[in-house]
Order: C-alpha cells, then sequence, then structure tokens
C-alpha cells in the first residue's frame, strides 16, 4: 500500500520508511528539513532511503495549511504516519513557539488532511513525556497525564486528544504511540547518548545531570520501527457500545519502550565499553523539564500487536557505537 510518513528525515522516520519499503510498500516520505540539528544527517539520511525506487520525497512545512492540503490531495495515501514533529524537552525551555507551529498547527493541518482524503489508519508520534511527574512505576497508558512539567510534553498530550477528538467526531482511526528514549544508529544529536559520545571521543567531559540519579527505559530504534509497522497495520474500530459521549472513538493509545529501566550510571558505562574510552563525568543538578526516571508497561501493545521491544542495552549501544565512529571517522 501507499504510506505517508511525515519526519521522514528524521531519526524514527528514516528507519520507519526502510521498514516499510523493505517490505514492498510505497512511501511518499515528507519533512521540512529545519536546521535545528545538523541538515547534513538528514540529508544523509534521505540519501539512505533513495536508493530504494518505490521512495518519493517532497520538502513541505506541515505547518503550511494549502500546501499540506495539495500534499494530502495529491498524495493519494491510504495510511499515515506523522512522526514530524519539534523534538526536545529542554529547547521547549527557550523556543516555545516552534512547538506551537510544527506540533500543535502542523498537527491539525495533518488530521484535517486524514479527514478529507480517506485516509483508512493515522499514527501519530506522542511521547513518554506525558506522563510528567508522575512517580507510580511502570507508567501505563490508565496513568494520569494531567501535569506535563514541559511545554513539549503538553504539545504532545494535546495531540492525542486532538487526534481523540477527530476520531470521535469523523471516525478517523487514530493510534498515539508514546516512545520511550529512543537510541541507535542513525540517531538525533541532541540526544544525550550522541553527544555523549562525541565528547568522550573528543576527551570533553559530559554533563550528567541529578548527579547521575536517573534512569531511562531505553528502546532501540529498530524495536520501535518494528512496532510502528506492526501499529500502522491494525486499524482501530470503535469499542463496544455504552462507554458514553465522547467513548466511541476508534482511537487507541500506547506506550512501546523496552520496560527495562537502566540507570544512567550504568548506561555511561555500558557506552564508554562500547566506545572503548572512559568518560569525564561533571555531576550537575537535575534540569528544569526534566524528570528522574522512565518505565513503561507496555502490556497493552503486547497484546494489540503481538510484539514488545527487546534488544538489551549493550546490544543496542554496540550497534550504534560502531555506526557511530564510521559516520565520524575523524573522532577515532
Amino acid at each position: 500500500m501507499k504510506v505517508l510518513v511525515t519526519g521522514a528525515a528524521g531519526f524514527i522516520g528514516m528507519h520507519t520508511c526502510e521498514r516499510l519499503l523493505a517490505r514492498g510498500d510505497e512511501v511518499l516520505g515528507v519533512d521540512n528539513l529545519n536546521d535545528y540539528y545538523d541538515p547534513s544527517l538528514k540529508a544523509a539520511r534521505l540519501a539512505q532511503l533513495g536508493r530504494h525506487a518505490n521512495f518519493q520525497f517532497e520538502r513541505i512545512d506541515l505547518a503550511d495549511r494549502e500546501a499540506t492540503a495539495a500534499l494530502f490531495a495529491n498524495g493519494r495515501c491510504r495510511r499515515v504516519i506523522h512522526l514530524a514533529a519539534q523534538a526536545g524537552v529542554r529547547y521547549s525551555l527557550t523556543n516555545p513557539h516552534a512547538y506551537a507551529s510544527s506540533n500543535l498547527a502542523a498537527f491539525v493541518n495533518v488530521l484535517e488532511g486524514c479527514r478529507h482524503h480517506g485516509v483508512e489508519h493515522l499514527v501519530y508520534a506522542s511521547s513518554s513525556s506525558v506522563y510528567g511527574g508522575n512517580t507510580k512505576m511502570p507508567f501505563a497508558e490508565s496513568d494520569p497525564v494531567d501535569h506535563p512539567v514541559s511545554l513539549y510534553a503538553a504539545t504532545k498530550k494535546a495531540n492525542e486528544l486532538m487526534a481523540h477528538t477527530y476520531s470521535h467526531l469523523y471516525r478517523l482511526p487514530t493510534t498515539g504511540l508514546r516512545f520511550f528514549t529512543v537510541y541507535g544508529p542513525w540517531g538525533r544529536p541532541d540526544m544525550a547518548y550522541f553527544s555523549f559520545s562525541k565528547a568522550i571521543l573528543e576527551g570533553r567531559p559530559i554533563d550528567v545531570f541529578n548527579h547521575g540519579q536517573m534512569s531511562r527505559d531505553f528502546t532501540y530504534i529498530d524495536d520501535i520501527a518494528e512496532g510502528v509497522v506492526r501499529v500502522v497495520d491494525r486499524v482501530p474500530e470503535p469499542p463496544p457500545a455504552g462507554g458514553g459521549v465522547g467513548h466511541d472513538a476508534p482511537s487507541r493509545v500506547f506506550n512501546i519502550g523496552n520496560s527495562a529501566p537502566v540507570p544512567l550510571l550504568e548506561f555511561i558505562s555500558t557506552l564508554e565499553r562500547c566506545l572503548g574510552r572512559k568518560a569525564q563525568l561533571r555531576l550537575l543538578p537535575m534540569q528544569d523539564g526534566d524528570v528522574p526516571a522512565t518505565y513503561a508497561d507496555v502490556e497493552a501493545l503486547a497484546q494489540w500487536v503481538g510484539f514488545r521491544p527487546t534488544t538489551p542495552i549493550d546490544v543496542g549501544l554496540e550497534r550504534f557505537a560502531a555506526w557511530f565512529r564510521a559516520y565520524y571517522p575523524a573522532l577515532g
């Protein structure tokens, strides 16, 4: 089938496109190629995808309503995987308008495109950040998510509400995926493991917040891409009648994480072994907008599509380190 993948030049977008292309789908990739991080990395990802004859790319800013409407009118895609967004918790503290444009206005335009052009299923990226300051572990989809601690998290929660509304009003099937700390080859330079690797190989100290007393449910990129593709294949239907107004929507939200939180200092020691270098640690207080721990309950996802991420952190980081050294040979 033909699938529209937004954010195709991004980290998760590239790997998702590759998974779809490998099984024979036709993929229309879209990205605005902004300079939030090195655009040359995005261009290199697109070059990988461009080797496939059934991949087509268009540079579009989805916040542009007319351009997005034309994309849907001309693209005629059966399903949509919406991964384009302004990422990053810390960046949202200093550039809030980028999130309003990329995560809210653009999402409305995508919803409208799906609504008016008969899209069978919209799968979109949410985030573990929606759990905010929750202390109950592991995080489950049934937990309250009403207290975000960053604007980025608030926009992702807003996306879930917006998607549910369109599912209720227009019977547009939607599925949101709350990603938990995705890592791996071709990753984002603003992510800690990526910047840690660069600093370690250059002999510079790395900033370790909350004095290292943090843990994350690190999830390997291949597991994420597999989960996304499995989810897009299963179109949600309205739940049984009787739930009340608004409970009849063909809408779902799932966690997708490794369900195996790793303490940050253990993560750093594993990365040191994979890179063959010791890190210099600069221990700092907790940053605004950050949380001490994340941990995904993925039972709902496993029941829905028969899949759960399983890649151990040492295996994933070894693969990342090999890619990183090959992509940045000058770092040694």
